[in-house]
């Protein structure tokens, strides 16, 4: 951000871009008048007295708005909108979508077969070792 306030400072860019807004507007006025002469008016910035900073700038009013637009512009903008949106659309890279997808198929391909759809045998009981009753003592099993 510092950089864009920067950039402004440089020659070329003040003589492409910013004196385009700088320029005096002087207007001649053809009314009417008994003597005949052309008035010229020319509207000169006056800074408001008034005028309170936004905190980037406390000499300049134009330049204090300026890197205010410029700052909300690129803060709000690019970094919440856009940003909101590459965080909205990115992969899933926790892989939820996927194992979501794989459990409907698998049940899908279970029903076709005329498997219920969890075994009640997923783990070989052969392999699975449980205590006796004397190890058990006087636990309370809750099922």
């Amino acid at each position: 951000m510092a950089a864009l306030i920067k950039l402004r400072h440089m020659p070329l860019v003040q003589r492409s871009v910013w004196n385009h807004f700088n320029k005096v507007s002087r207007n001649i006025s053809t009314s009417k008048k008994n003597s005949d002469t052309a008035t010229t008016a020319c509207e000169t910035k006056t800074e408001d007295k008034n005028w309170v900073s936004y905190g980037f700038d406390y000499t300049s009013k134009e330049e204090d708005t300026n890197a205010h637009h410029a700052t909300f512009f690129f803060s709000v903008t690019l970094c919440i909108v856009f940003g909101g949106v590459c965080w909205a659309y990115s992969p899933d890279v926790h892989m939820r979508d996927w194992a979501q997808r794989e459990a409907f198929l698998e049940l899908r391909r279970r029903e076709k077969a005329g498997l219920p759809p969890i075994s009640p045998n997923f783990i070989d009981p052969k392999l699975i070792k449980l205590p006796d009753e004397s190890e058990l003592c006087d636990v309370e099993i809750i099922i």
